[in-house]
C-alpha cells in the first residue's frame, strides 16, 4: 500500500489539440472568440426570457434552461483549454481533473436529457395543440427540469466513481486536451475491460437511447405534418431541421465516443470540439436567436435599457 501512494498519479498531462505553436495561437484566438460568443449569447437568452413575462411558456422555460447548461457545460473544458495554448507544459492536477470529468458528465447528461424533453414538448405542440396548455404544465416542467438534473448527476457520480477507483501510478500523459473518462482509464495501472463495459452500458446507451428516442419523435412529428397546410409544414419543418441540427451534432460525438472506450482514435479529440465548443454556440443561434419573438423581446429590452438611462 506505501508503494502504491509512492507512485500514485498527482497530475496528468495534456498533449493538446496540435504540438505546432503556429496553430496553437490561431486555435488560441479563434477558441477565444468562439467561446465569448457562447457567453454572449446563452446569458442574452436567460436574461431575456427571465425579463420578458410574454416568454415564460414551457419552451422558452425549456430554452433558459439549455442557455445556461451551456454556459456550463463550455466553462467546464474550454478555459483550461485556452490556457494550454499559451502553455508549454499543459498539466492538470489529478483532483481537478476529477472534478472536470465530473462536471463534463453532469451537463452533458443533462443537455440530452433536457432535448429530450424539448422535442417531447414540440411533439405535444405539434401533434396535440389543443391539449399543449394541460399537458405541458408549469408544474410538469419544473418536475421535468428536476428530473433531468437528477438523473445527470447519477450519471456523473457513476462515471466518475468508475475512474477513481482505478489505481494509477503512471503513465500520466493525456492525448487530448480535457479530462474525460475514456482518455483517463487507459491510464490505470490495471485492466479496464470491466469498467470501459461499463461505461458504455451507460454513457453509451444513455446516449443511443434519447438519439433513438428524439429521431421518434421527429419523423412522428414530420409524418403528422401530412394533413397540416402548407405554412404550418414550412413552421414545424423550419423548427424540427434546427433542432435535429443541434442533435446531431451533440450525440454524434457522444455516440461515437462512448459506445467504444476501450479504443481510441487521433481524431477523438478533435470530434469533442464539435460537443464542448461549437454546439453551445449553436444551440442560441439555432433554437432562440433566430426567433422573431426572442428578437422582439431583446430589442425591447434595449430601448427599456436607453430609456432608464435617460430618465
Amino acid at each position: 500500500m506505501d508503494a502504491f501512494n509512492q507512485t500514485r498519479v498527482t497530475e496528468f498531462v495534456f498533449l493538446g489539440l496540435t504540438d505546432n505553436w503556429v496553430l496553437e495561437l490561431v486555435f488560441f484566438v479563434t477558441f477565444s472568440i468562439t467561446y465569448a460568443l457562447t457567453l454572449l449569447g446563452n446569458i442574452t437568452i436567460m436574461v431575456t426570457i427571465i425579463f420578458t413575462p410574454r416568454l415564460h411558456t414551457p419552451m422558452y422555460f425549456f430554452l433558459t434552461n439549455l442557455s445556461f447548461i451551456d454556459v456550463c457545460h463550455s466553462s467546464v473544458t474550454v478555459p483550461k483549454m485556452l490556457e494550454g495554448f499559451l502553455l508549454e507544459r499543459k498539466t492538470i492536477s489529478f483532483d481537478n481533473c476529477i472534478a472536470q470529468l465530473f462536471f463534463l458528465h453532469l451537463f452533458a447528461c443533462a443537455e440530452i436529457f433536457l432535448l429530450t424533453i424539448m422535442a417531447y414538448d414540440r411533439y405535444v405542440a405539434i401533434c396535440t395543440p389543443l391539449h399543449y396548455s394541460t399537458v405541458m404544465n408549469m408544474k410538469l416542467c419544473v418536475q421535468l427540469v428536476f428530473a433531468l438534473w437528477l438523473g445527470g448527476t447519477i450519471h456523473s457520480l457513476v462515471q466518475t466513481f468508475l475512474t477513481i477507483r482505478l489505481p494509477y501510478c503512471g503513465p500520466n500523459i493525456i492525448d487530448s486536451y480535457f479530462c474525460d473518462v475514456p482518455s483517463v482509464i487507459k491510464l490505470a495501472c490495471t485492466d479496464t475491460y470491466v469498467t470501459g463495459m461499463l461505461i458504455v452500458s451507460n454513457s453509451g446507451t444513455i446516449s443511443l437511447v434519447c438519439f433513438l428516442a428524439l429521431v421518434t419523435s421527429y419523423t412522428v412529428i414530420l409524418l403528422s405534418l401530412r394533413k397540416r397546410s402548407p405554412e404550418e409544414r414550412r413552421k414545424a419543418l423550419s423548427t424540427c431541421s434546427s433542432h435535429f441540427l443541434v442533435v446531431v451534432f451533440l450525440f454524434g460525438p457522444c455516440i461515437f465516443i462512448y459506445t467504444r472506450p476501450d479504443t481510441s482514435y487521433s481524431i477523438d479529440k478533435v470530434v469533442a470540439v464539435f460537443y464542448t465548443l461549437v454546439t453551445p454556440l449553436l444551440n442560441p443561434l439555432i433554437y432562440t436567436l433566430r426567433n422573431m419573438e426572442v428578437k422582439s423581446a431583446i430589442k425591447q429590452l434595449r430601448q427599456r435599457q436607453v430609456f432608464s438611462k435617460k430618465s
